[in-house]
């Protein structure tokens, strides 16, 4: 199976008339949905704190923040993480779970 990628709208959550549509991969494995610096600048952000997470380099500390996510029509304010520019744009399982969504392990759907 490939990646599963997927476009959603990311809006700040408390002015979603700030936002912009991007296409993410999910990413069962991160708890998480990751989002670049610039895209978080872009919404005016508050960043919430930071936390800790294992990637395939290593530990990073990532700044966290709350952005209001829409896929299909359904959308949800979820916790998401800021990363640098050079990381990519990841779908969570907690995002994909509040918006009440599962990936398919045959299809890839």
């Amino acid at each position: 199976m490939g990646y599963v990628r997927v476009r959603a709208v990311v809006a700040n959550s408390l002015d979603h008339d700030l936002k912009v549509e991007l296409e993410f991969v999910i990413d069962t494995g991160a708890i998480y949905t990751v989002i670049t610096k610039s895209v978080a600048e872009r919404l005016r952000l508050k960043e919430l704190g930071k936390r800790k997470f294992r990637t395939g380099g290593g530990v990073v500390e990532l700044p966290v923040s709350e952005a209001y996510l829409t896929i299909d029509g359904e959308g949800v304010t979820s916790l998401v993480a800021i990363s640098r520019e050079d990381m990519p744009l990841l779908l969570g399982v907690t995002t994909l779970e509040l918006l009440g969504l599962t990936v398919d392990p045959i299809s890839g759907s």
